[in-house]
């Protein structure tokens, strides 16, 4: 079989990644795509409506196969990833932050549960931070507490000797880098655009095991991740979105006794605790986020799933 017939034959993988008024940071995830040995992506850059258009400058760094898609709005994480989708030609879709590099054998290893388990609907890589590449950010996630509404990443801030390098089931993608099939999107749908930013992948990911589908941790596939480039440690838009979104979270996946002991958890407790913190420092700003955040919920329709109960899933350990 002559080469070009072997790549052929592989999947094409559709890279997706956003930028917004981060070119630069952008452009170097794009320089660390050179390192991938899989035959067979092509990458396509959404710019969420910069200040500055920055299809010349990655025309000039001649990236391989790379599509910018211009959206005259901000989509936000969810739409813009879903505008992706659109103009993306793959059989399955690798969704990475602009603020992630690569390592080279990356689409080689989250391609591969696919092809022994069709019920895998998304595969996501061990995440290291950037800054600290031997610390880990993720590997894999517990399942929800549907009366607290939290969950957190397994091995955050762990240095890694091999304690989470054990692949399989977990309760959630991280949106960082998750790649799905167009099989687990035409059946699962889209992400939900109300999230905006922050959550949605929770989200996605329980909508995608609604259908039917997986979310699986591989370990032996690995990337890293300059965290909180995109909107900072701390700030009023982040605790606008973490403090809506959450909430809106457990309103479209979880009901009945969960989520009413859900609900006076967080406004009897985690709330107040967050404003009082607030008042205390004198952050009118955050104030102000934390009420515009509940008010949202006020003036708008959630949209619930078809089904509401929480999937069953083995979290990786």
């Amino acid at each position: 079989m002559a080469k070009g017939e072997r790549v052929a034959s592989v999947p094409l993988i559709s890279l997706i990644t956003i930028n917004y008024n981060q070119a630069a940071v952008t452009c170097e995830l794009l320089e660390s795509t050179r390192r991938l040995k899989y035959p067979r992506f092509e990458i396509i850059v959404v710019d969420n409506a910069s200040a500055e258009d920055p299809t010349e400058r990655i025309r000039q760094g001649n990236y391989p196969n790379v599509k910018v898609v211009v959206s005259p709005e901000n989509l936000g994480f969810s739409g813009g990833n879903n505008l992706g989708m659109q103009h993306a030609k793959g059989d399955y879709f690798f969704f990475l932050n602009n603020d992630t590099e690569v390592t080279p054998d990356l689409l080689d290893q989250l391609l591969a549960p696919f092809q022994t388990d069709p019920t895998i609907g998304i595969t996501c890589p061990k995440i290291r931070f950037f800054d600290h590449p031997a610390i880990i950010q993720y590997a894999g996630y517990y399942p929800l507490n549907r009366y607290t509404g939290r969950t957190w990443s397994i091995g955050l801030g762990e240095t890694d000797r091999g304690q989470h390098d054990q692949s399989g089931p977990t309760a959630f993608a991280h949106g960082a880098a998750m790649m799905v099939s167009r099989r687990a999107v035409e059946e699962g749908g889209a992400m939900d655009e109300s999230f905006f930013l922050y959550y949605e992948e929770l989200d996605w990911s329980m909508q995608i095991q609604r259908a039917g589908f997986q979310i699986y941790y591989q370990a032996s596939a690995l990337i890293y991740h300059k965290e909180s480039i995109s909107v900072g440690k701390t700030n009023p838009l982040k605790v606008y979105y973490h403090t809506r979104n959450r909430l809106l979270f457990m309103r479209r996946n979880v009901s009945g006794f969960p989520l009413f002991f859900f609900c006076v958890y967080y406004f009897s407790f985690a709330l107040t605790k967050a404003a009082f913190l607030y008042a205390i420092k004198r952050q009118k700003n955050y104030l102000i986020a934390l009420k515009n955040a509940v008010l949202w919920h006020f003036s708008n329709k959630i949209h619930h799933p078809a089904k509401d109960v929480l999937p069953r899933v083995v979290a990786t350990t």
